[in-house]
């Protein structure tokens, strides 16, 4: 593989953000490897709101946060939310323990009387790290299908590795099944969550315990040992912001010293038939674009009626800005996805 020096790179780098580049480049590896700059304008696709969001910039040179910093501020986020959205999906929040694992109750303010019995359960997103989803994940969904959610506080990495997770809402997914139906339940998450969904859904499958009468896996990825090749152009926030160097191994602090293999982590490689019905969710600029669309076609390849929406020129879990009519449209999705697959 032909490798750049470094004095190069940097001289690259510095002239880039003296004068950005005007046209498209390319320079090509031997190996494929391709070294890129590109223009790319804001597309007419998305709304005035969406735009805005779009163009709010990040530093490339991101200063590296602690998991005790990366938690603090991930709390301190979900409260403001909490707060924030009441005004269009009014709920309450709860904070309780399933099976010894401690969850969050989301209720919304009317609870359907034919919806009574039905739970929606929610794995949050925060790179296995830290919670940034169990509020801004959960509260527009219990109010939109009028239906309780129970979000899994699951124990976090780095402190605790793979399976532990998984075991956790394996916990919460039994004792909820002493009370509930399977065909009254889903299981969904975004980004870690998504992951989770998928790999939790395996284990569910092997324990022979009954699977929930749907999935969703919104911005995901079904192979720890290969998250594509989106992540390699976009970071957290689509082109603008920090992006991992080549060679990173995404989720360590999760999985190792798992086997990456292991069909549970990475369900990719799982026997997939007779999982639920599955939205898959996702957008352009989403560094996990590669990581769900490809687990996608592994539950397209095993027979699961598998759905998938992808939303232009948008980086990652952008339905977390819950103003945005993309945001909007997105949590409809997945509301109604739920209320059509649950009894």
């Amino acid at each position: 593989m032909r490798t750049l020096p470094f004095a190069v790179l940097l001289l690259a780098a510095t002239a880039f953000a003296q004068q950005p580049p005007q046209s498209n480049t390319a320079i090509v590896d031997p190996d494929g490897t391709t070294r890129v700059a590109r223009v790319v304008p804001i597309p007419g696709t998305i709304s005035s709101e969406a735009r805005k969001y779009l163009s709010k910039p990040y530093s490339d040179h991101e200063p590296p946060v602690t998991p005790a910093e990366n938690r603090a501020k991930a709390d301190h986020w979900q409260e403001q939310l909490a707060n924030d959205m009441q005004s269009m999906y009014p709920t309450t929040v709860e904070k309780s323990t399933i099976a010894g694992v401690p969850v969050r109750y989301i209720t919304p303010a009317v609870v359907a009387p034919e919806k009574k019995d039905r739970i929606l359960i929610n794995v949050h997103g925060g790179g296995f790290q830290a919670d940034w989803g169990s509020t801004a994940e959960t509260i527009p969904i219990a109010s939109l299908t009028k239906t309780k959610v129970v979000a899994i506080l699951y124990r976090l990495t780095p402190e605790n590795k793979f399976p532990a997770a998984v075991d956790d809402t394996i916990a919460v997914y039994k004792e909820l099944l002493k009370t509930h139906k399977p065909q009254q339940m889903a299981l969904y998450g975004t980004s870690a969550g998504a992951i989770l969904t998928g790999e939790v859904a395996v284990r569910i499958k092997q324990l022979g315990l009954p699977e929930p009468a749907a999935l969703g896996i919104f911005s995901g990825n079904g192979d720890m040992n290969d998250f594509g090749d989106s992540i390699a152009i976009y970071g957290l926030h689509g082109l603008s912001g920090t992006i991992d160097p080549p060679g990173t191994k995404h989720g360590a602090d999760y999985f190792l010293p798992a086997n990456e293999h292991d069909p549970v982590l990475s369900p990719a490689k799982a026997d997939l038939k007779g999982l639920p019905p599955t939205l898959f969710l996702t957008s352009t600029r989403d560094l996990l674009l590669s990581g769900t669309v490809i687990l996608h076609k592994a539950f397209l390849h095993a027979g699961v009626p598998a759905e998938l929406v992808v939303w232009d020129g948008l980086p990652h879990a952008f339905w977390n800005e819950f103003k945005m009519p993309e945001s909007v449209e997105a949590h409809h999705f997945m509301a109604d996805f739920f209320d059509r697959h649950l009894q």
